[in-house]
């Protein structure tokens, strides 16, 4: 850490601290040179993912929008909120490690049908329904067909 009054890079510790209900560490800091004082905080830096959907508007990205929907999807079906709740924070974990912040709507999309798809296939065709906006019965009957082909 750099001193800000002589700008020394030899500095020690002297005291530490979790302030803000564990949000931050405060450091007392001594420069080993001037023996100047000063203090330092460690914070977390939370990523802001953006989401960039169908039409090119760009939303923040809110975890619970992605339950709610699997959730509709899964409706009276054998899926427990854990099995959603590890989907979501499954999704969560491997759009954060990406290059970019801004990730297309269709790319969740697709990660969400990927997991349902192994999870429960009925709410997989569900999601896909919504999602792929279906036109007419032939499109639903056409990704029944392709859901069983692969299954036989």
């Amino acid at each position: 850490m750099k001193c800000p009054y002589c700008g020394s890079l030899k500095t020690k510790v002297v005291d530490k601290r979790e302030t803000e209900k564990d949000k931050a560490t405060r450091r007392r800091r001594e420069c080993l040179d001037c023996e100047k004082r000063f203090t330092t905080y460690e914070r977390i830096e939370f990523i802001s993912l953006t989401v960039i959907k169908k039409n090119g508007n760009i939303v923040p990205f809110e975890r619970e929008k992605i339950i709610k929907g699997i959730i509709k999807a899964c409706e009276k079906r054998d899926v427990s909120l854990k099995d959603i709740e590890t989907i979501v924070s499954d999704i969560e974990f491997h759009i954060k490690n990406k290059s970019t912040t801004n990730i297309p709507s269709s790319l969740i999309g697709r990660m969400v049908m990927s997991r349902l798809k192994k999870l429960d296939k009925v709410s997989y065709i569900r999601f896909a329904s919504v999602y792929r906006d279906f036109k007419d019965p032939e499109e639903f009957a056409e990704e029944l067909n392709k859901l069983g082909k692969k299954n036989g």
